[in-house]
């Protein structure tokens, strides 16, 4: 039965973080944004295996190429791309590179290791693959990866790698081994120095038509012999004994998907002469040599680590209007994993911050979190062709003194407006939340921001979603907020007075707040010229003078005197609102 929950476990953790779906394109536009991207590729591929340029990240190049593979399969399925990796690639492989399995986590390691024995953990080195072949002892081949059936001929660049033993002592008419060229490091943290683009600048080393000083610094760890002993320990004791000693160092027997974690969170952290991007988990080939195909290698399966950047696509751009007005602008993104977080939505910031972004639904972008675990876009990676633009709100449309009314235009601004109110910090009304304002919104029972203190307890719950006893609870908790004093309901206004100054004013009703001077407002601590002018001026406004007169009429804030008269009617209802959590209205 274990076993059994597992794998529907895994299955589910494959199914929510899915390949995106196929984008509703007609053909024409599929094929412009196919094309559009396929030429990118190819630029970079160009510069990348040509020049040894590196022009984009690694893991840049590598999301962008998986999105192209996804357009096409949607598309044209009989043309997949294929990277440009060599300037010829007509060199075949003695033995087909098949490549490795990627595991999303621990549970689908759990699940690729069971029935299977004598397991190995390496690190997975971060360079680039290559073959070596040996013809009685002498080095005669040396051939990028490619796509994975031929690759180019590097023999050449072999001699300037001290690394790279060019004589073995073997009595095999011939050796084939499989490994990674990777640039040696000195105290090198994956945790701490990340990726360091390691990959690009081995392959530019190599692509280089003259050899350069980076030669020399290359290392090589082998990570398969294809024909060699069935025993792991066999195999690595012999590959020491012809000077690659490296896979020894490096590689552990391990018997659960515990020991392969404890081992992956070890080499994050720890200091090693190569970058690496995860860990990967060995078996002895099933198959002999002669028998690989690219994407077959079965007996092989990596966990990589979780990258500090993430990549996704946008789904939809959104723009919430905050209680002063201010206009933040939301991606809807495609959810990503980014450590222990599933993030949809990236906020970044303003109007002005979007449009020079320039990024809209179908882009793809790189997020990473920042401070306290929040989402940030770092970079726009790919632009559609096709620009279409959601309608944004106008600069200045919304303010601090906008939407003290409601319409359907001031919807959000009118929402926040409402949710902040009941914040503990403002007029602490426990239990109201967002939902429950937008159901009172949509009820129709609210047309100003304080209007809900006229709401009886029979129009609250006539109110779909609300009850008749959590209605109660409610305008129990309405009733209240009439003991605020008057520096709360300053704040519920959004009047912008620094917490000092609030704590500092010693008016305590509207007349004496409203005659208030400049100067006046400019003594409090915090508040200098221009705010006190702003201050004077908001409550000149029109709209905020009959809010606060509506205020006055329901004698709020409440005097010492009037407390208790008309607001708590029911003290046995009263003690049930206060001990009903916030929140609880979803229960009904």
């Amino acid at each position: 039965m274990k076993g059994c929950v597992g794998v529907c476990c895994f299955l589910l953790s494959m199914f929510c973080f899915a390949e995106p779906l196929c984008p509703g394109w007609a053909p024409a536009r599929a094929a412009q944004e196919i094309g559009q991207l396929q030429q990118q590729l190819r630029h970079w591929d160009d510069a990348y295996y040509r020049q040894g340029l590196s022009a984009v990240s690694d893991a840049d190049y590598d999301t962008l190429q998986q999105r192209l593979v996804q357009w096409q399969r949607c598309f044209t399925p009989d043309a997949v791309y294929a990277a440009q990796l060599t300037t010829d690639g007509s060199t075949p492989h003695p033995v087909a590179h098949t490549g490795v399995r990627k595991l999303r986590d621990k549970l689908a390691v759990a699940y690729w290791m069971q029935d299977k024995t004598d397991l190995w953990v390496q690190p997975k080195v971060d360079g680039v693959a290559v073959t070596l072949h040996y013809r009685q002892g002498k080095l005669i081949s040396l051939i990028s990866r490619g796509d994975g059936m031929r690759g180019e001929e590097w023999l050449s660049r072999a001699r300037f790698i001290p690394a790279i033993p060019k004589q073995i002592a073997t009595e095999r008419q011939d050796v084939v081994l499989q490994g990674e060229l990777f640039l040696n490091v000195t105290d090198h943290q994956q945790a701490r120095d990340g990726g360091q683009n390691a990959r690009a600048k081995v392959a530019g080393a190599m692509m280089h038509q003259q050899p350069g000083p980076l030669l020399p610094q290359l290392g090589i760890f082998i990570w398969s012999w294809p024909e060699g002993p069935a025993r792991m320990n066999d195999r690595l004791q012999q590959l020491s004994a012809w000077g690659f000693d490296l896979a020894a160092r490096w590689s552990h027997p391990v018997q659960s998907e515990e020991e392969v974690a404890q081992w992956r969170d070890r080499w994050f952290h720890a200091s090693l002469p190569f970058v690496t991007d995860g860990v990967v988990i060995h078996q002895t080939p099933s198959l002999a040599g002669r028998d690989w195909q690219p994407g077959q290698g079965t007996w092989s399966a990596a966990w990589k680590y979780q990258p500090a950047e993430v990549s996704s696509e946008v789904r939809s751009v959104s723009f919430n209007v905050g209680r002063t007005g201010k206009i933040a602008v939301v991606l809807n993104v495609l959810p990503v994993q980014i450590e222990d977080k599933t993030v949809r939505r990236v906020n970044i910031g303003s109007l002005r911050r979007w449009r020079e972004l320039n990024v809209i639904a179908g882009d793809q972008v790189t997020l990473a979190l920042a401070g306290l675990g929040i989402p940030r876009l770092e970079r726009v990676i790919w632009r559609v062709v096709k620009r279409e633009y959601p309608l944004a709100p106008q600069a200045g449309e919304f303010s601090s003194v906008s939407c003290l009314h409601f319409t359907p235009a001031c919807r959000a601004q009118f929402l926040s407006r409402l949710s902040a109110m009941s914040q503990k910090s403002v007029l602490n009304i426990a239990g109201v939340q967002r939902s429950t304002w937008l159901r009172l919104l949509d009820g129709g029972g609210i047309d100003h921001l304080f209007s809900w203190l006229r709401l009886t307890p029979q129009q609250i719950a006539d109110v779909s979603g609300i009850g008749a006893e959590r209605a109660q609870t409610i305008w129990h908790r309405f009733n209240l907020t009439r003991q605020q004093p008057l520096r709360r309901w300053l704040v519920a206004l959004g009047l912008p007075l620094p917490r000092r100054a609030l704590q500092a004013l010693p008016d305590s009703t509207w007349p004496s707040l409203l005659t208030r001077t400049a100067e006046e407002w400019q003594r409090l601590p915090g508040v200098g010229r221009v705010l006190a002018l702003r201050i004077v001026e908001m409550l000149q406004h029109a709209e905020l003078r009959q809010l606060i007169a509506f205020l006055q009429q329901q004698a709020v804030p409440a005097t010492h005197s009037m407390l208790g008269v008309g607001i708590i009617e029911d003290g046995q209802t009263e003690a049930k609102a206060q001990r009903q959590q916030p929140g609880d209205e979803t229960k009904q």
